[in-house]
């Protein structure tokens, strides 16, 4: 699973030439929710990978067992995380909710 840095709202620098030098390279920039939605699919699609290569080490269809671990190694560290990050983000709600306005 990959993760990428957090990107805050890029300040935008353009100058204006008059010899048109100058261009518009514009990086497509993902919302939060779309990020987590992302991860989330990943970490499932390792999940099912990792099933169906148990499924596969079970029926004697897999000759390098490693690939198996690994698979199901990759697949717990990725639960781990989203787990961790449910975890600090019902945190910080209930820290939000204990707050006297």
């Amino acid at each position: 699973m990959e993760i990428a840095p957090l990107e805050m709202t890029p300040v935008k620098m353009s100058a204006h030439s008059h010899l048109e030098e100058t261009q518009k390279v514009e990086k497509p920039v993902q919302s939060f929710g779309e990020m987590l939605t992302d991860a989330l699919k990943k970490t499932n699609e390792l999940q099912l990978e990792s099933d169906k290569l148990n499924m596969a080490l079970a029926a004697g269809r897999v000759e390098d067992i490693s690939q198996v671990v690994v698979a199901a190694q990759k697949a717990e560290i990725a639960i781990q995380l989203a787990l961790q990050l449910r975890n600090r983000a019902v945190s910080a709600y209930q820290e939000i909710m204990r707050m006297q306005v």
